[in-house]
């Protein structure tokens, strides 16, 4: 029974299990309801390395628009990690499930060793199973880089910490590897980088201190190469659209007309569990109750740092819920620290399983496909039915690429009311489009075209002349 206790006391042991829990439906392609356009990119991205060009500088994308499909993005780094995966076993969509995972678990687990040195065991205890079910706890295996680049960069500050306690060498190289990938993935994973500044005033080393700040301006300038020199190049060269975040009054005036829809990322996006929200709320006041110096300065450092990060996305904070994916973080070990103060041992286990049991059930729908979105797995067949993999098409989409992708072409996604636009017909012939594929759950008018395939969802015309409207 001792034994028991102990292992359901150890923090590693939960993130071992989460692991194994996250693994449900890890091999399903990306036709999840939340956030599907958003891997399916990621997709687009892995696998043209794998078929077209594996320059990492240049990564593409399906809907090319009859261009190249070259695109100003953040550093494909899961893309590419997906990539070398693919080039041993052969292409799959889920290996960026599984490696983006693995990253977050391994964060995880650097993450509570960093706040258990800088707090204490408690403290890590909760916070670290708080994040594990928070939004972490579906996106941590999705085709995106949001988790997997804090993750990152609680693996370089884990050993930018070391090298401040002991000073090897080889633990600051290992510092400035993974916080270098970590802010080329994203930028917002650099606000963590602010938790060093109060560890490099309680360091009596200065040479270390020194040699950290210094080290750290690598991976500041790759990032600002990468995203303002980069990134702005591909834009204007290839021609294709990249999101530089909003103008700040622009991003401030969205947020303060939308600000209800703001502040559900915090109460409900960030834990999807209202008994954590309820801690972090509570934690803020013992914060400032109890003077606790060593928690409440880093928590204004990032929240500091966030609400900039907040302003300058605008519209895409409220809009999209994983943009509160940075801040979970710290707001795990606000909420971890309100509810380490119950001294009754029993309620402390009590509330973290009623808050774990919460943020699961509120996110269990994302880990299986709906009988509904299984019809559109049959794109790749119908194009290879009737088409070669270089012929350009078009497919209504609504602005989801999710369906390009899956049909192994490119060109076109474009929305239903295009479909009676002539003009817009005559464009992308004129470009080389081939097929235009016309989802008919979204658009069920018939189009006067030649058709040359038809099922109860899809039907497919052949562009070779003009479009009646």
């Amino acid at each position: 029974m001792d034994g028991l206790k102990k292992i359901l006391n150890r923090t590693d042991f939960w993130i071992y299990l989460f692991f194994f829990i996250r693994l449900i439906g890890i091999i399903n392609p990306p036709l999840e309801i939340g956030h599907n356009w958003r891997q399916t990119t990621g997709l687009m991205v892995a696998r043209n390395f794998y078929e077209i060009d594996a320059n990492i500088l240049y990564p593409r994308v399906d809907d090319n628009e009859g261009l190249t499909g070259i695109i100003g993005m953040e550093f494909p780094a899961l893309n590419y990690l997906h990539f070398l995966i693919s080039t041993i076993f052969g292409y799959s969509h889920w290996y960026g499930r599984l490696i983006n995972l693995i990253i977050t678990s391994i964060g995880l687990i650097c993450f509570s060793k960093i706040i258990k040195r800088y707090f204490n065991n408690r403290i890590s205890f909760a916070s670290t199973l708080i994040l594990t079910s928070s939004i972490w706890f579906s996106f941590s295996r999705k085709m995106m880089p949001d988790t997997f680049c804090i993750s990152l960069v609680f693996i370089g500050l884990f050993y930018g910490i070391k090298y401040l306690d002991e000073g090897k060498v080889f633990d600051i190289l290992k510092y400035v590897f993974f916080t270098s990938l970590a802010l080329l993935s994203k930028i917002p994973a650099g606000i963590y980088l602010v938790v060093l500044i109060p560890l490099m005033f309680d360091n009596q080393n200065k040479r270390r201190v020194f040699t950290l700040i210094i080290i750290t301006i690598i991976p500041l300038v790759l990032t600002f190469i990468w995203y303002f020199v980069w990134d702005p190049y591909l834009s204007i060269k290839f021609g294709t659209w990249y999101n530089i975040g909003k103008k700040f009054p622009v991003g401030f005036n969205e947020i303060l007309s939308h600000f209800s829809l703001v502040l559900k990322r915090f109460y409900f996006s960030s834990f999807y569990s209202y008994i954590f929200f309820v801690f972090f709320v509570v934690g803020i006041f013992f914060m400032i109750k109890n003077n606790y110096k060593k928690l409440l300065y880093p928590f204004i450092l990032v929240s500091l740092i966030f609400i900039i990060y907040i302003i300058k996305s605008g519209f895409y904070f409220y809009h999209h819920n994983y943009y509160i994916i940075p801040y979970v973080p710290v707001m795990a070990v606000v909420s971890g620290y309100a509810i380490s103060l119950i001294k009754k041992q029993w309620i402390f286990f009590l509330i973290l399983f009623l808050g774990i049991i919460e943020g699961i059930a509120n996110q269990v729908n994302d880990f299986f496909i709906k009988d509904s979105e299984q019809y559109k797995l049959e794109l790749e067949t119908i194009a290879d039915s009737i088409s070669l993999k270089n012929d350009l098409i078009a497919i209504n989409g609504g602005g989801n690429p999710q369906q390009i992708y899956l049909t192994h072409r490119k060109g076109w996604t474009i929305n239903s009311s295009q479909l009676t636009d002539s003009s817009f017909f005559k464009k992308i012939i004129d470009k080389g489009c081939k097929y235009i594929f016309v989802n008919k759950h979204l658009f069920k008018k018939k189009i006067n075209m030649n058709i040359v395939f038809e099922n109860k969802d899809y039907v497919v015309y052949e562009l070779n002349t003009k479009i009646d409207k």
